[in-house]
């Protein structure tokens, strides 16, 4: 018959046994390494010599955790011995291995990296180097050290995957021993493991260890609802005893009578992943009928397709739960053929079909590079397999420097679930569910990314917040002179797309600041009769006076100097005070007659001095300078400027009733601003509109308002029932005070309208 069944040995135990309990955990696994002998049990795959070179990390690291213990009492040694255990489950090699039993001797020991690479050599160094966290330097919040952390442990990966292979089986043991800790550090280190050390072992393959991270992180942070769900389960095996015994015979035959050899895998849904479809489909426990599943093993990739066939022969398949992994395989390098099934009592059962060493990489990941020689596999297509994997993760780390925005960007490009579309070149591209064109854009290339302005899927014209779907075909068009829009960050789903746009427009946003900074502290020096110092760096006077400038001001360097002032962290009055006392004192200059003058009657050099002194506002500022939403300034309008503390220059009218409580409070902070002669772009006003309703009314406004040559840019019309009159709130775009008094003369002419005027803040 040619048929080899497992499921004596697959099968729950409690199925095949009732009355014994089988233990919570996702997969089943060695008892852990406690001491030397048992490791070494372990190691037999390593050469004498390797051997010798373990012995002697061992005695290292147990010398340098002499006195030492873990939270459970024993002595801190069995947890890196653990660790090498885990190791050596995967087969990885000697420097892994000694990594494993010393990765704890720098953090926690003083041990230093120099004294590693004299006695192990350098290789095994760099591995433990990559596996210390930055605890040692000093970080303002928890958070940003672990982040610090993570991004040196993903840089290190990037150069040799074995580190995140060994500290994902140290994240593990920890997780294993994880109740003898305090409650609030056992929540603390579950969650983190929950959102970033589960996924990426996901990301890299390894399903068991990903499944066992869940599980054990779920039952550290939801206690009750594991213990519940985890008894739920066990009844059900009861009472689906029969279902699976028999679903396991049928195929059984049916496999025997098609003359294939397979070899049959039992297989239960952990209680996290119960959990997960539950909270997904606001469903019962009840209602999740999929609770065990079976893997099915064959000898080649056809007899994968013609087993599928036998299959949907014997059930009938459920419509939309197949999922073809072997023509399209995941980014980690999982292959499969997915279906659901309906067995014969109306119960879904999900079947896996895959090859032999289509398993070994489902079930080890990166790890079978090591364990099985998986298609003449070696260490280097595991390094390639691993930094292809998590290229995002070290991309987003290189963009971003804001420990929260980073752990943010890290967390969401972590998510699992994924939709895969095509370039029209037809290649497949892995994106996370509900994707958006400009994800795939920037998942292209960051520059694509930065320059997209629209795009098309399937051949039509769509917004850029679409959501993808498998199948689509996206095709992206770019502008030169396009920007991100701060808009996308509300809709983007992987971190990469958030973490450049952030990066763009925060880079951009430096750039006008400074540029801003200049004007205003030219502006204030002028004021004290002096002209501003030579930025050259040649010029060694004047690098000094601003070396000397920078140490009184706490800033590294003359450009951040300027940035703090363009966005309102200092006041360009303040710092031009102060280096016009450091200029007299250097050099003996004094106030200028003619400087001052400049500060009254213009400068002659427009590139030199704006004028009159003021700072010039023609619409094309960027981030550092913006208009008030309270009072809508338009060219015409008497206008101040604001510096916000850490908000750049915010314009205001001189009537506007908010900038005159600013000024009450912080009359420091107001500059001098003014129009320039010609503005390079419509700004919005608004108004306010009180019409009789009736039919057509909205379009006689919109008409009116077209007849002056004035876009409407927003009709806000209340929340408010419509009765015999309705005001409308409209926001016009308008050259300047003229335009709008031409709109607004226009639209009281217009049928319906009984009274139109600006709202001024």
């Amino acid at each position: 018959m040619g048929i080899r069944s497992f499921a004596a040995e697959l099968l729950p135990s409690a199925l095949l046994q009732p009355g014994r309990d089988r233990p919570a955990a996702a997969g089943t696994t060695r008892p852990e390494a406690s001491d030397f002998a048992g490791l070494a049990d372990r190691l037999g795959y390593l050469s004498k010599a390797e051997l010798k070179q373990v012995r002697e990390a061992y005695k290292f690291a147990d010398e340098a955790h002499l006195g030492q213990y873990r939270a459970s009492g024993l002595p801190y040694i069995t947890h890196p011995i653990a660790v090498a255990g885990l190791v050596a489950d995967w087969k990885l090699d000697v420097q892994a291995v000694m990594a494993a039993l010393m990765h704890d001797t720098i953090e926690d020991r003083g041990v230093t990296k120099a004294q590693l690479i004299e006695r192990f050599g350098a290789p095994t160094a760099e591995l433990v180097d990559g596996l210390t966290k930055l605890d040692k330097l000093h970080f303002s919040t928890r958070e940003e050290s672990q982040a610090e952390s993570f991004r040196k442990m993903l840089l290190a990966m990037a150069r040799d995957v074995r580190v995140i292979l060994v500290k994902l089986a140290d994240r593990l043991h920890n997780m294993r021993t994880l109740s003898a800790m305090a409650p609030d550090k056992r929540s603390r280190i579950a969650r983190e493991t929950l959102d970033i050390y589960a996924p990426i072992a996901h990301r890299l393959g390894l399903n068991q260890i990903y499944r066992e991270l869940q599980e054990l992180s779920f039952a550290q942070l939801y206690p009750w609802r594991h213990a519940a769900l985890a008894k739920a389960l066990g009844k059900a095996r009861g009472t689906r005893r029969d279902i699976v015994e028999r679903v396991h015979k049928e195929v059984e035959q049916a496999f025997a009578a098609a003359k294939i050899k397979v070899q049959i895998h039992g297989r239960e849904k952990t209680v996290y992943s119960i959990f997960r479809k539950m909270r997904e489909k606001h469903a019962g426990f009840a209602q999740v009928n999929d609770i065990f599943g079976f893997r099915i093993v064959v000898p080649t990739l056809p007899e994968c397709y013609f087993a599928l066939g036998v299959l949907h022969q014997l059930y009938k398949p459920v419509p939309g739960r197949f999922k073809d992994y072997i023509a399209i395989p995941k980014a980690n390098g999982y292959q499969s053929l997915h279906t659901t099934v309906v067995s014969p009592l109306g119960t879904a059962v999900e079947f896996q079909i895959r090859t032999e060493p289509m398993h070994a990489v489902a079930e080890a990941g990166i790890a079978a590079h090591w364990m099985y020689k998986v298609k003449g596999g070696k260490q280097d297509d595991a390094q390639r397999l691993g930094a292809t994997v998590l290229k995002s993760l070290i991309d987003i780390g290189d963009d971003t420097r804001d420990a929260a925005e980073f752990l943010e960007h890290v967390k969401i490009d972590l998510y699992p679930d994924a939709v895969y579309v095509f370039t029209p070149k037809s290649q497949i591209l892995s994106l996370p569910r509900g994707a958006t064109p400009v994800d795939y854009a920037y998942a292209i290339h960051s520059d694509v990314g930065d320059h997209c302005v629209a795009a098309s899927v399937n051949g039509e014209a769509v917004a850029l917040r679409t959501e993808l779907k498998s199948g689509d075909v996206v095709e992206i068009t770019t502008a030169p002179g396009a920007r991100p829009n701060p808009g996308w960050l509300n809709f983007v789903r992987t971190g990469r797309a958030r973490s450049k746009i952030r990066h763009h427009l925060k880079t951009m946003e430096q750039e006008e600041s400074r540029a801003l900074g200049e004007r205003l502290l030219a502006q204030s020096l002028r004021a004290e009769g002096l002209l501003m110092p030579s930025a050259d760096p040649a010029d060694e006077a004047a690098a000094a006076l601003w070396q000397q400038l920078t140490r009184w001001s706490g800033n590294r360097s003359r450009g951040e100097l300027m940035v703090d002032i363009g966005v309102g962290r200092k006041i360009a009055s303040i710092v031009a005070k102060r280096l016009a006392h450091l200029m007299a004192e250097r050099g003996g200059e004094r106030p200028d007659a003619v400087t001052l003058s400049m500060r009254h009657f213009g400068a002659a050099d427009e590139d030199q001095a704006p004028h009159h002194g003021h700072v010039v506002i023609d619409g094309s500022e960027g981030a550092s300078i913006q208009l008030a939403p309270c009072c809508h300034p338009i060219p015409g309008d008497d206008i101040v400027g604001y510096l916000g503390r850490g908000e750049g220059l915010t314009v205001h009218t001189a009537e506007c009733s908010v900038g005159k409580r600013l000024y009450e409070r912080d009359s420091q902070r107001w500059l001098p601003v003014e129009w320039s002669e010609q503005p390079v772009r419509p700004f919005d006003a608004e108004v306010l509109v009180l019409v009789h309703n009736g039919k057509g009314v909205l379009a006689r406004v919109a008409a009116a308002v077209s007849a002056t040559e004035t876009d409407i840019t927003h009709i806000d019309m209340g929340g408010e029932r419509a009765a015999e009159t309705t005001e409308l709130k409209l926001t016009l775009a308008v050259r300047d005070r003229q335009h709008l008094a031409d709109a607004i003369r226009t639209l009281r002419r217009a049928p319906s309208v009984m009274r139109v005027a600006r709202v001024k803040g």
